[in-house]
């Protein structure tokens, strides 16, 4: 049995690829920075944020839709992934690595998809639910957060990435507009 994906959805995702691919780039897993504060004896400064899941490519494909996990391997089966976000509002190997980012203005704040499906690294005023309303529901984030019901949020596929120079001092909170579980907050401290 498939769960049913609003069209809304689709249409966000298809927007968001089509408007979004010169945000959303391929980069190799390899070479993906894994510091947990920016490098200040390198030129750049960056901080990247992995984006994790772990998802089974053969019952997330067989239960969302065919390439909804494009990892290789097995991973969280589908059911167990459903079992977790009920009884934990979260499935824990969906997260950001760090959760907790140190940063000072002028340095870059970069994100890499490292997972096997289809995330978003999105700044919000605010933490909420994303757009997929049986997540949102599951997670225990029923009020969707702004930023998320616009189109123009990234989708940042498996290999893709995002950058950003942070040019204002003060916190800002990041999360997954479909895993709105997978939350971030950056602290950025003057020069």
């Amino acid at each position: 049995m498939r769960l049913p994906l609003p069209g809304v959805l689709l249409a966000t995702f298809a927007v968001g690829l089509a408007g979004c691919s010169d945000v959303a780039t391929p980069t190799r897993p390899d070479l993906a920075p894994t510091t947990l504060r920016a490098d200040r004896s390198s030129v750049g400064h960056t901080m990247t944020v992995r984006i994790m899941d772990d998802c089974d490519p053969a019952t997330f494909n067989d239960r969302v839709a065919p390439g909804t996990c494009v990892k290789n391997g097995g991973g969280v089966k589908f059911d167990t992934f459903l079992d977790q976000l009920t009884h934990l509002q979260s499935a824990p190997a969906w997260r950001f690595a760090p959760d907790n980012v140190n940063l000072r203005v002028g340095d870059v704040l970069a994100s890499f998809n490292a997972g096997g499906e289809m995330h978003t690294f999105t700044e919000v005023e605010e933490f909420g639910g994303g757009v997929v309303d049986f997540l949102n529901a599951l997670a225990g984030t029923p009020n969707v957060a702004a930023e998320c019901k616009s189109p123009a949020f990234a989708l940042i596929p498996p290999g893709g990435s995002t950058s950003e120079v942070e040019h204002d001092a003060g916190d800002e909170k990041y999360q997954c507009c479909i895993h709105p579980w997978m939350r971030a907050i950056v602290h950025i401290a003057a020069k």
